[in-house]
């Protein structure tokens, strides 16, 4: 077993946080692991990206060739696009939707959005906005990590004990938040894939994940969503343009 896995972001944005919970999970699990050095422009708002590879056999670089990625793991949105030709045939890419406008020419929102649901693999989750609800718009991270994390090969558990142990320093009071950031990336990114396989378009899967209530959200209920606006083409607007949140398990009734 193998996993090859691109991180990229912006500086300022917790790459190195990824690599921390990321790194210490496949080395507590048995794995082998190598992470080379953060590269880019240093100071906060340059484009970042870190390799990071763990296995169960040795590993001799820490370099990952060009369509060799299992996973690109992006907290911005233009940088996964950026590194989409490190991905093997079959790979993923899983970013946060949250520009970071950083440049003069930065895509329109709507064109950048389009190109990455044309990706085949592809996980697109609203990192800022599930952050907020898990009280810190910081934890953008990691949201992004528990959006990755089912295609990482360790337990919820394990994982989220490395994030405990990351913040551990700062106070319970953030270890929470950051546990709380993962686990509704985590329920997203599920919901995200689920409904997207059972044929809701990426787009608007990406629309309704914003929609709803986030501590609601849950992927066994992905499904229900896509059938019930399949079925009803004009379901997605009154859900999208009604007041408040919406409760995820309340499909059957906006149905």
């Amino acid at each position: 077993m193998e996993k090859n896995i691109i991180l990229a972001g912006v500086g300022g944005q917790g790459i190195l946080s990824i690599a921390f919970v990321i790194d210490h999970a496949a080395m507590d699990a048995g794995y082998h692991f190598k992470q080379a050095e953060v590269h880019g422009m240093a100071q906060r708002g340059g484009a970042v990206q870190s390799n990071l590879r763990y296995a169960d056999r040795e590993i001799f670089s820490d370099l990952i060739p060009a369509g060799k990625a299992d996973l690109v793991l992006s907290v911005e949105p233009l940088e996964a696009l950026r590194y989409r030709q490190y991905l093997r045939p079959g790979g993923w890419v899983v970013t946060s939707t949250t520009p970071f406008v950083n440049i003069p020419d930065y895509p329109e929102s709507d064109t950048l959005l389009g190109k990455l649901a044309a990706l085949e693999h592809v996980i697109m989750v609203d990192t800022a906005h599930l952050a907020r609800a898990a009280g810190n718009r910081r934890a953008q991270n990691m949201v992004a990590v528990g959006a990755a994390s089912p295609m990482l090969d360790f337990e919820e558990t394990r994982l989220l004990a490395f994030v405990e142990r990351l913040f551990a320093r700062k106070g319970e009071k953030l270890v929470a938040v950051n546990q709380r950031a993962f686990r509704l990336g985590r329920a997203a990114g599920l919901f995200f894939r689920h409904s997207v396989a059972a044929g809701l378009a990426k787009l608007d899967s990406l629309r309704l994940l914003r929609k709803l209530d986030p501590d609601s959200i849950d992927p066994a209920q992905a499904e229900a969503w896509a059938a019930a606006i399949e079925d009803d083409a004009a379901l997605l607007d009154r859900v999208l343009g009604s007041e408040g949140t919406v409760a995820c398990d309340d499909v059957p009734l906006v149905a």
